[in-house]
């Protein structure tokens, strides 16, 4: 059975800055008709791609040097707007895949959906995080190192202190963040508890 367990994440790292970046942005709605999730990853951030192509630009999620990027840096608020859950499933099928983002805050459900899937979403302060992109950056190839039992995030000679809920952050690290797994997993109990409740004979 696959480690379920994601207290640790490294590899390279790729910079989306701006605030407020929105699930729209992230994976457009012209997008969404699709059945099962295989095949979004290659249209993360599409219109932003699109659009800064247009302007003889580069978007990251377009340059070959970061695809090998398994954290992904934002900045505040990211992933406001709809709830849509295709975004984190877009960030995380893009490229190689998107293991962790690290921003200086998420938006509520964005955050909820990315745990479902095992993807952390810590904090970080706006300092820390502006060094580690240009980091980033300037060195493509830099490893990275996220570890949610320490709540830091390493680069070279850097380390920013990150912050997380304990909630979600003990379900990564125990690898009892996949909720219907969980309940999957208790399937004989929950067999066994139902076939003593007097008000589900009617069920049976």
């Amino acid at each position: 059975m696959e480690d379920s367990r994601r207290q640790r994440v490294t590899g390279p790292a790729i910079a989306v800055r701006g605030n407020d970046i929105d699930t729209d942005r992230i994976i457009p709605a012209r997008f969404l008709r699709c059945v099962v999730f295989d095949g979004l990853g290659v249209h993360a951030f599409a219109d932003d791609r699109a659009q800064l192509r247009e302007r003889g630009r580069l978007h990251p999620f377009d340059d070959a040097r970061f695809a090998e990027a398994r954290i992904l840096l934002v900045n505040r608020n990211f992933g406001c707007g709809s709830s849509r859950e295709h975004a984190p499933q877009a960030i995380m099928r893009w490229a190689r895949g998107i293991q962790a983002i690290v921003g200086e805050s998420f938006a509520e459900i964005f955050a909820g959906n990315c745990q479902a899937l095992g993807i952390p979403c810590p904090t970080a302060s706006a300092d820390d995080l502006a060094a580690l992109m240009t980091a980033c950056e300037e060195n493509p190839g830099l490893e990275f190192r996220l570890d949610l039992e320490a709540m830091t995030l390493g680069a070279g000679e850097r380390t920013a202190r990150l912050t997380m809920a304990p909630g979600p952050r003990s379900q990564l690290i125990a690898g009892t963040w996949d909720s219907t797994g969980e309940l999957l997993a208790g399937r004989d109990a929950i067999a066994t508890t139902a076939a003593h409740l007097p008000y589900l004979a009617n069920w049976r």
